[in-house]
């Protein structure tokens, strides 16, 4: 999503949405999330799982150190001890080398994903250990460029949804599909808004 179709969704949301078209005034425009596609973001999906920003630059910083080149191959070169000494927990060693296993034995091929659709391509990642619905969307939105993509499972979302919308109660999953269901086909540009304004919003 660059800023020419986060612009562009976000007027069309607006246009439909008085409370975005309100935050909008006040917040302006997200700026672009854009992540490669391929294994080296899935393995940062796995490491940033329950960590800070800054803790997860850390390791992505010791793993290129270690592996210039980040590949499933080269990951898989490396013992479990290797893995843990750059900062992973001995779950996530088990996620990340899974996954690797998974590509080098041609049972998942990242780049297979671009030509299938959202459900398809959630479903395929999901498949892997360590992976769920969240780190697919994830994954579609800024790594794929899908255009409607919701993660209703993020926390932050909910929280921002329900100050946009003056909620009582932070709107559970479901009840936040059905709220934003009319800013499709821009979710994905909605969802990183209710990011941003999660962000700059008043508590």
């Amino acid at each position: 999503m660059n800023d020419i179709i986060i612009k562009k969704g976000l007027d069309e949301i607006a246009t439909h949405d008085s409370d975005v078209a309100k935050a909008l005034q006040l917040y302006g425009y997200p700026e672009p999330r854009i992540r490669p596609a391929g294994f080296e973001t899935f393995f940062s999906i796995v490491v940033g799982q329950q960590l800070s920003t800054h803790a997860v630059a850390a390791i992505i910083k010791r793993a290129r150190d270690l592996l210039p080149e980040l590949t499933a191959e080269k990951v898989l070169d490396l013992s479990d001890e290797q893995l843990r000494e750059i900062g992973l927990s001995k779950q996530k060693t088990g996620y990340i080398k899974g996954m690797a296993s998974a590509i080098t034995q041609g049972d998942f091929a990242p780049e297979s994903l671009e030509t299938m659709d959202d459900e398809a391509a959630i479903k395929a990642i999901v498949a892997l250990k360590g992976f769920g619905p969240w780190s697919a969307e994830i994954y579609l939105m800024f790594s794929l460029q899908r255009s409607d993509v919701f993660p209703s499972g993020d926390l932050a979302l909910l929280v921002a949804l329900q100050k946009l919308k003056g909620l009582d109660e932070k709107p559970t999953p479901a009840e936040a599909k059905e709220i934003i269901k009319h800013w499709s086909p821009w979710r994905s540009v909605g969802s990183l808004f209710l990011w941003h304004y999660y962000h700059g919003a008043p508590t």
